[in-house]
């Protein structure tokens, strides 16, 4: 009877050991916008400051998505929506991808104007087309593969709002606002894809557009994402991701001090936990350190 039950307990412990491996352990996707770097490596303070290992890997939004199915990726903190819908739908449908918790609220993601543009005329997607020779025929995207770019050019290719012969020109995050810089500097027409939070609305005097509301929606929220089963398989996990949640205040200054001041995302989210305790202390509420211990004090401990 001893041995029996002997061999039944470690029988029970073979098969548990890999979820419980797997849950000392959590990767993360951060697709390069500085709101979700920020975000990422806020969690990833607070993750490692319990005892978890932390993996960030930089990936586009349909690797993510498709990284998250293949349960190559546990945790997302960017799902913009409505504007990432299309892409994640599917994955939804399917039963691939859950969703944890809506981690921010009261963003804006659709084309965006300088002032002076806007006073000028440039007020809707229907006005676009009027400033093509001022705007060169440009409108300035984000990163190759992005939901928000696929729509603009295909604004370009079905000449919704008469622009059929507009680029889209896909890059960076950050070539893209230099682009912006340096037309604002000479008050030259421009139209980007812009968002909030972010320090371009601080330091430029912007206007969002109306006109892709089938598209972008009106004001959105961001959504916490992860591969399917990730909660219950994980629950003290589970519990910390579905309790995060950020605000625009905070995301905007964060990423002022990283774009605006150079400042590592790592050592700008250190000092800003270390400021807001209120903050990550709701977001341990009810959480343990990975072995069982008391998460405040563990937090507490990593940020001195």
């Amino acid at each position: 009877m001893k041995l029996k039950t002997t061999l039944s307990t470690l029988a029970i412990l073979a098969a548990a050991g890999p979820a419980l491996a797997e849950c000392t352990e959590v990767s993360m996707s951060d697709v390069g916008w500085t709101d979700i770097t920020t975000t990422t490596s806020a969690a990833k303070h607070v993750l490692e400051a319990l005892g978890y290992e932390v993996d960030v890997k930089v990936l586009s939004v349909p690797v993510t998505f498709a990284s998250l199915e293949s349960d190559d990726v546990d945790i997302f903190l960017g799902n913009w929506m409505p504007a990432q819908s299309g892409a994640i739908g599917p994955y939804l449908d399917s039963g691939e991808i859950d969703v944890l918790n809506t981690n921010l609220e009261g963003t804006k993601y659709t084309l965006a104007v300088p002032t002076y543009a806007y006073d000028a005329g440039l007020q809707s997607y229907a006005d676009i087309a009027k400033f093509k020779d001022e705007l060169d025929g440009k409108i300035y995207g984000i990163e190759p593969g992005n939901e928000g770019n696929a729509y603009l050019i295909s604004l370009t290719e079905e000449n919704k709002f008469e622009l059929e012969g507009f680029e889209v020109v896909e890059s960076s995050e950050q070539g893209m606002l230099s682009e912006v810089a340096r037309a604002y500097k000479d008050e030259k027409p421009v139209v980007f894809l812009g968002w909030e939070p972010h320090p371009m609305n601080a330091n430029f005097s912007l206007k969002y557009l109306p006109g892709g509301e089938d598209f972008f929606g009106g004001e959105g929220i961001v959504q916490t994402v992860s591969r399917a089963g990730f909660a219950e398989e994980c629950p003290n996990l589970g519990k910390l991701f579905g309790q995060m949640d950020f605000t625009l205040e905070m995301e905007n200054g964060i990423m002022g001090q990283i774009l605006d001041e150079g400042m590592d995302a790592d050592d700008a989210t250190m000092a800003w936990l270390r400021a807001n305790p209120d903050a990550w202390k709701a977001w341990v509420d009810g959480v343990t350190t990975v072995d069982g211990g008391d998460a405040v004090a563990a937090v507490e401990a990593a940020l001195q």
